[in-house]
Order: structure tokens, then C-alpha cells, then sequence
């Protein structure tokens, strides 16, 4: 689910730019790299859930990165789309579940990205369906 600040959009609406899901992934992979996210993986949800086009998912060396890198999304989000994204786990930093209604972000220490292996559960998922 995304949301769109409309007093926001109608005050900048130079700042605003089409929300298509190609963009959102556009930007989300845009931001991670900037922010020196680790193991960044894209996985392709079309077809196999109807909750998001893609996911992404990454790692950051700390619970101080992980959550400075979902607050710089999350306002790259708000100044490129007029998009309030919700959130989740940003306060504990540990992980990190940003959902644009396209695509979900995960962003993990890398402990608990090991202890999730959420990648392996969603491309095995792929793989029986194929």
C-alpha cells in the first residue's frame, strides 16, 4: 500500500515524479547503493504473490546503518513520490521491513539476514512454480 501526502503534491508539485513500480525499484536500489548497502538482492514477485511486483533485500554492517539507510529511503520516498511508505523494526535497526506497496524492502544486519534466509524461502517459492 502506498501513500500519497495530496496537501504536500499540491504545495511541490515540481517535486513529484509518476509512481510506477519500475521507478519505486528504481530508487529503492538507487538509495541502497548510495547508503553502501551489502548483498543486495532483487527478487521478482509477479506471479507468485500478490502482495508486491519485487522485493528487495539488503544488509547493512550495523544497526546504526541499517536504520540511517530505511530513514534515507523512506525520505528519498517522500521528496521523489510524495509516498509515506510504512515502516517497521526501524527503532531496533536489527531489520528493517519498508513496504511501497510495489516493493517491499528488507534491510538486515547480517546476522539476522542468516537467521531468515527470507532470499532462499522467496526463490525457492519461484522455482516450484516454474
Amino acid at each position: 500500500m502506498s501513500y500519497v501526502d495530496t496537501p504536500a503534491l499540491a504545495a511541490r508539485p515540481e517535486a513529484t515524479t509518476p509512481v510506477t513500480s519500475e521507478a519505486l525499484l528504481k530508487l529503492v536500489l538507487s538509495s541502497l547503493d548510495d547508503d553502501k548497502a551489502e548483498d543486495v538482492v532483487q527478487i521478482d514477485l509477479r506471479g507468485k504473490s500478490a502482495m508486491a511486483d519485487t522485493m528487495v533485500i539488503a544488509s547493512g554492517r550495523s544497526t546504526r546503518q541499517v536504520a540511517a539507510m530505511a530513514q534515507k529511503l523512506m525520505d528519498r520516498l517522500k521528496e521523489t513520490f510524495r509516498l509515506s511508505a510504512r515502516v517497521e523494526g526501524k527503532d531496533t535497526g536489527d531489520w528493517v521491513l519498508i513496504d511501497t506497496g510495489d516493493v517491499v524492502v528488507h534491510i538486515f544486519r547480517p546476522e539476522v539476514r542468516e537467521f531468515y534466509q527470507l532470499e532462499k524461502m522467496w526463490q525457492d517459492i519461484g522455482r516450484a512454480g516454474a
